[in-house]
């Protein structure tokens, strides 16, 4: 029993060094990977993924009525132009089905100026990734698999969260 106790609290400690202190981040231990994770840009161009390969991603799920979406935008924004991480892409898509005019307001009101709008008009990326709300962001390593996700809102700025972060970088 005793070795089982020493055992569980080794394990823990090591798990613990390598989550950022953040509760609702969800590490998974063997990464998934998706096909075809397809958005459309501004100008409805398709933008897949797999164009973005040797890149760590974030692929954030809002919607303009989210009151939550809009407490981390700004962080995602400044995570965006973070200079110790320039490997990182972040497309904030629109699950809202909401219009470019309604997203653009949004952003204007919020001063996002590092990010742009994505859309997934037909919401089947919240389908592929099983999303139960918003926001949830699907973290994507190099190899374009999701190694893990945040589920709701969280401060993106936050230094354990960075320094984290940058081991994927």
């Amino acid at each position: 029993m005793r070795f089982l106790i020493i055992f569980i609290f080794l394990v823990t400690n090591v798990l613990a060094e390598e989550l950022p202190g953040i509760k609702n981040i969800v590490i998974h231990k063997l990464p998934k990977t998706y096909d075809n994770v397809i958005f459309l840009d501004k100008k409805d161009k398709k933008i897949n993924i797999k164009e973005f390969m040797g890149s760590l991603l974030i692929l954030n799920f809002w919607a303009t009525w989210c009151e939550p979406c809009k407490e981390e935008m700004p962080s995602l924004d400044s995570l965006q132009k973070n200079t110790e991480l320039r490997n990182l892409k972040i497309f904030v898509i629109n699950i809202g089905n909401e219009n470019l005019d309604k997203a653009n307001k949004f952003f204007i009101d919020l001063n996002i100026k590092n990010l742009e709008p994505y859309f997934d008009p037909p919401t089947t990326l919240a389908k592929t990734f099983s999303l139960r709300g918003i926001p949830t962001s699907i973290l994507i390593n190099k190899e374009g698999q999701e190694f893990a996700r945040v589920i709701g809102s969280i401060d993106f700025e936050d230094k354990n969260f960075v320094d984290w972060i940058k081991k994927y970088n």
